[in-house]
């Protein structure tokens, strides 16, 4: 059987679930990070269940093999979907994942695509940008590579000069080894899939047709510059914005599972 992702299930026991939410976290987290939205979506919505994906290189999901791209990523969604059987009808991707869901239309029959603070098109790698993934990556790379314990990890890291949120985030990737604690992720096959986000160009698959497709702009992230959002807005999707910066499920959760919850089709009549 060929390499698949790891997945965790959320759904309620109200109802029968018609359709499959996947949820898609951005570089360096896990399916572990949209765990509370998904719970709090698939209450409001029991039609739908959630599906908390650990994409290639990232969280349980190690040892994919190369190429580490978008479309690599996709292409082992699109695996997932047919081996699990379940009736996967949607897609809510975040930053990284929200590349991976654009990926996505054209290979799985959707009823809806939500992408979170993503914008579809090629970006400059960010230069002197302290939060940047690219920031984040190289201290990681300066690190030593085991720590006595969980404090140890997030003590180098905030000496670095991140936050101390930042660090007990990062932290979710460490695992136990010989008494102590390592990172679990291979940076270099990190560093690739981050790479290949900043080059890709998804416009053609936003711009491919209609559809329930849905960009969410977090208002005070640089996600998107000003020519993202005209073109956007001049296209036949649904735009909405959130007051919020990058983080936007974690700075304006209420406000995000309320527009999920609100906007999420039914499931397609006839799916298991």
């Amino acid at each position: 059987m060929s390499w698949l992702p790891q997945v965790a299930k959320v759904a309620t026991d109200r109802g029968d679930v018609r359709g499959w939410l996947l949820f898609l976290h951005g570089i360096l987290g896990s399916g572990a990070n949209w765990r509370t939205i998904a719970r709090r979506v698939v209450a409001a919505r029991p039609d739908w269940g959630a599906l908390l994906v650990d994409l290639r290189m990232h969280g349980r999901s190690q040892g994919a093999p190369p190429p580490h791209t978008i479309a690599a990523a996709a292409d082992d969604l699109v695996r997932l979907a047919a081996e699990s059987g379940l009736a996967v009808a949607g897609v809510v991707g975040h930053s990284f994942g929200g590349k991976v869901a654009l990926e996505l239309r054209g290979k799985l029959e959707l009823d809806t695509i939500w992408v979170l603070d993503a914008a579809p098109g090629p970006r400059a790698e960010p230069e002197g940008d302290p939060d940047s993934a690219l920031h984040v990556l190289a201290a990681l790379r300066q690190l030593p590579g085991a720590f006595a314990d969980r404090a140890a990890f997030v003590a180098a890291m905030i000496g670095r000069g991140f936050s101390h949120g930042l660090a007990d985030w990062l932290a979710m990737n460490l695992e136990p080894v010989d008494g102590g604690y390592r990172l679990r992720l291979d940076l270099d096959a990190v560093g690739e899939l981050l790479a290949d986000f900043y080059r890709s160009d998804l416009w053609p698959a936003v711009e491919s047709g209609p559809g329930d497709m849905h960009l969410v702009i977090a208002a005070r992230s640089r996600a998107f510059d000003p020519s993202d959002v005209r073109r956007a807005a001049a296209l036949p999707i649904a735009v909405h914005t959130i007051d919020a910066g990058h983080w936007l499920h974690m700075e304006a959760a209420d406000a995000l599972v309320a527009l999920i919850s609100e906007k999420l089709p039914a499931p397609s009549p006839g799916q298991p």
